[in-house]
């Protein structure tokens, strides 16, 4: 078998003496006898190196971390610093990311299946914008609207 090629590793990523590796200078044996297997381990200077690339590259607003890959409040928060926008599905996940301290207004709202309560709290929260998917979703505003809820920036998924 050969070895894993070194770039697919994480930044931090070290082949230690005795063929094991090592992640953020913490030997993954140890870890994996502390909390057994499978585990997820997270190189954060991985991370954050690439989310300075992508912002670098593209610009702060044009970056938007898709919550959906993995989320939690360091998650988000480390995004966040990093100058990403959130990409958030559920209410749960906007939740989650004003939780971590992200401001609404960094956060964009997307998903298929968004119902009139999920697209109360996404604008009343302030998100940057919401990715609208549907006509349905379209009427779902207008009620919201007539009831008085602020007009929400937003943009339009289209399928030909």
């Amino acid at each position: 078998m050969s070895p894993l090629p070194h770039h697919l590793l994480p930044d931090t990523a070290t082949v230690l003496a005795d063929g094991s590796l090592s992640v953020g200078g913490v030997p993954l044996l140890d870890l994996a006898s502390q909390y057994g297997t499978p585990l997820f381990v997270y190189d954060e200077q991985h991370l954050r190196n690439r989310c300075r690339e992508a912002v670098e590259s593209f610009g702060a607003d044009s970056v938007v971390y898709a919550t959906k890959a993995f989320l939690c409040k360091a998650m988000a928060r480390l995004a966040h610093e990093e100058g990403l926008m959130l990409g958030v599905a559920t209410a749960g996940e906007l939740y989650v990311a004003l939780a971590a301290g992200v401001p609404a207004g960094r956060c964009v709202f997307h998903g298929n299946n968004k119902s009139a309560d999920e697209l109360r709290y996404a604008i009343t929260a302030g998100v940057h914008h919401i990715n609208v998917d549907s006509f349905d979703e379209l009427d779902r505003l207008e009620v919201l609207r007539a009831e008085g809820i602020p007009v929400p920036r937003v943009a339009l998924r289209i399928t030909p």
